[in-house]
């Protein structure tokens, strides 16, 4: 009775349904409940058979764990066994590996889907690009949004409700203006969005998720996965662009991230250190994916990846799903009616609608009304004018003529300070107006995507008025450095930047005075730590003398050690001679079903071709070179 009980809970607790919610491109919602042992893939389907999606291997689900580390949900894993979080889950769909060519995309769901993701990117400073790149994407979002533009329904600073980069200037605005009413007049919602996509996949960002990173230096970079290759930013360049034929090898250990590959036909290794080893081993599976998904040829070419050199250890992944050029021959075979595309604006962008419920976000701050010069002019008069009629009136009915015009040269020489000071007062007040700028409206938690935190971007170049003047500058999103909001890292960060992620506390007690380097000081300092040295000698020396004596003075237990010693030189001896054997047992051509398995196994391919062949090698090399030398005399 006791056993179907337990049997029954046990059945219960497998059919228990675990509710999901899913935040789309378009910041709208989804739900789905879930089992235990429900896949990941069945999330994605869900969301693919709610759009209608049919070229669906471009996209992927995210979430973040209790320490806002992201991660991309595993399609052939249980769900629950990759969430660290208690339920009910929030994740978000977002595109995971950008086309390479958005224009071999077949259907336009599909591309408006992808147009949704680059609007996110642009908004959040992932996609770096020039002054009048900016412009003409930001006139197509708005072409796509809004349509043509009409001068009855468009107040002359209607760009400015719209949210679309994090730098946002007047002078951006008004050329996304002028091209919005010129070139890209009469275009459909779709042509606009094909237009952004064309002009968005030439751009040296395009498909950047940047991971931040300190390099061997310790300056910051942004690594990212494109269909290119391996990338590296630092400041507004590109540094390393590393192809994914070039690329031989992605490994971790702990926080350090390892590019091994081949450039200029020299063996080149790029080392960058993460903030957290999740964040390293994120940044590895994401690498791993993006070189499968964009260098095989075919799924069947795919192989399981180890992340250590080290025989048998480490991590190990396998990228499942289908390969780029198989998802394009996959596209270019669909044959359907097209699916009806469903459009809406994301939050970032305020349609006119919504107008009203911002004024009150948007209104400059209150300052005090300034009196223009006629005002004070005449306020200075009327105040003259008083003070004499005020004197007329204490003045005694017999007072001296004399005492009166001195008196009244004071109050003049007053009236006139008054006077001065209100210009002072006045200029000090125009000048802060000219200062004050608007703030721009935070994001409420229910805005913002579990995966997106809160914006914190980092202030860069303010835009000078005389630079808003020259229209041929060359200006950029971010114009000094690649600094994409915190929302984009995979360990998003508060404000501060990002040196937080990699600064270490000072440990307590350390003397930081940086005048401490004199001679005296120096030598002091060598002093102790010689004699603390020489004590920890004399207590490993002492602690050496016991342990002998303990050895020598029981029997017993000399036995027993030189019964281990006699067991430890039996195994390092057999181990010796089996570990030769089993080597040259694989690699010779001898067919055995044991021996097979174990040469088609990633970790032997890994020794085989960077430990094996080398050693092979350099050992021919010696043996020549003696025989040669041999002869020779």
């Amino acid at each position: 009775m006791k056993m179907l009980r337990f049997r029954s809970s046990s059945i219960r607790s497998l059919n228990q349904e675990i509710r999901c919610t899913i935040r789309l491109l378009d910041d709208s919602e989804i739900s789905c409940c879930i089992q235990r042992e429900t896949k990941g893939q069945f999330l994605l389907d869900h969301i693919c058979n709610h759009y209608s999606l049919l070229e669906k291997d471009y996209f992927g689900i995210r979430y973040v764990d209790p320490e806002k580390q992201r991660h991309w949900l595993e399609s052939n894993k249980p769900v629950l066994k990759q969430m660290k979080s208690n339920p009910p889950y929030t994740m978000c769909f977002r595109v995971k590996f950008y086309p390479h060519e958005p224009m071999k995309i077949k259907e336009e769901l599909t591309r408006y889907l992808l147009y949704l993701q680059l609007k996110r990117d642009i908004f959040h400073g992932r996609l770096l690009c020039s002054f009048s790149d900016a412009a003409y994407l930001g006139a197509c979002i708005i072409q796509a949004e809004l349509g043509d533009y009409d001068p009855d329904e468009h107040p002359e600073d209607y760009v400015a409700e719209f949210k679309l980069f994090p730098k946002q200037s007047p002078k951006l605005e008004r050329k996304i203006g002028e091209i919005h009413k010129t070139e890209l007049r009469g275009q459909s919602p779709a042509a606009a969005e094909f237009n952004l996509l064309q002009k968005a996949h030439a751009l040296e960002t395009y498909g950047v998720d940047p991971h931040p990173c300190k390099d061997f230096t310790g300056s910051t970079a942004f690594l990212g996965f494109t269909a290119t290759g391996f990338v590296v930013f630092q400041g507004n360049k590109r540094i390393h662009l590393l192809k994914w034929a070039d690329v031989s090898k992605l490994k971790f250990e702990g926080k350090t991230f390892y590019v091994i590959g081949i450039q200029k036909e020299k063996k080149l290794v790029l080392t960058f250190h993460t903030s957290t080893p999740a964040a390293c081993k994120h940044l590895w599976k994401c690498g791993v994916e993006n070189q499968a998904f964009y260098k095989c040829a075919k799924s069947s070419q795919v192989k399981t990846v180890s992340s250590s050199n080290i025989f048998f250890k480490g991590s190990r992944f396998r990228y499942s799903g289908r390969v780029a050029k198989e998802v394009i021959d996959a596209s270019s075979k669909i044959q359907r009616d097209p699916p009806e595309v469903h459009r809406s604006t994301i939050g970032q962008s305020k349609s006119f609608t919504s107008l009203h419920k911002q004024l009150i976000i948007n209104v400059e701050p209150l300052l005090p009304a300034l009196p223009s010069q006629n005002d004070i002019e005449e306020i200075v008069l009327e105040n003259e004018i008083q003070g004499r009629v005020d004197f007329m009136k204490r003045r005694p009915p017999h007072a001296d003529q004399q005492l009166y015009s001195s008196n009244l040269d004071k109050m003049r020489r007053k009236v006139g300070a008054v006077y001065k000071y209100m210009q002072i007062f006045s200029t000090s007040l125009l000048a802060l107006r000219d200062t004050v700028h608007l703030t721009p409206r935070k994001q409420t938690p229910s805005e913002t995507d579990p995966g997106e935190e809160p914006e914190s971007i980092t202030p860069e170049v303010c835009v000078e008025d005389k630079q808003e003047e020259e229209e041929d500058e060359a200006l950029t999103i971010s114009e000094l450095m690649y600094n994409p909001c915190s929302s984009v890292m995979p360990t998003p960060v508060e404000d501060g930047g990002i040196d937080l992620l990699f600064d270490n506390p000072v440990k307590p007690g350390k003397d930081m005075d940086p005048d401490r380097d004199s001679f005296e000081e120096l030598e002091a300092d060598e002093r102790a730590f010689l004699v603390a040295e020489e004590e920890e000698m004399q207590e490993v020396r002492w602690l050496l003398g016991q342990s002998y004596e303990l050895l020598t003075g029981n029997k017993q237990l000399n036995a027993f050690v030189r019964s281990f010693i006699q067991l430890l030189a039996v195994g390092l001896g057999l181990l010796l001679l089996v570990v030769p054997l089993l080597l040259v047992l694989l690699e010779s051509d001898i067919d055995i079903s044991f021996l097979h398995e174990i040469r088609q196994t990633p970790e032997f391919e890994q020794f085989h071709y960077e430990y094996y062949c080398p050693l092979r090698q350099w050992v021919t090399c010696k043996i020549s070179y003696i025989l040669e030398t041999m002869g020779a005399s």
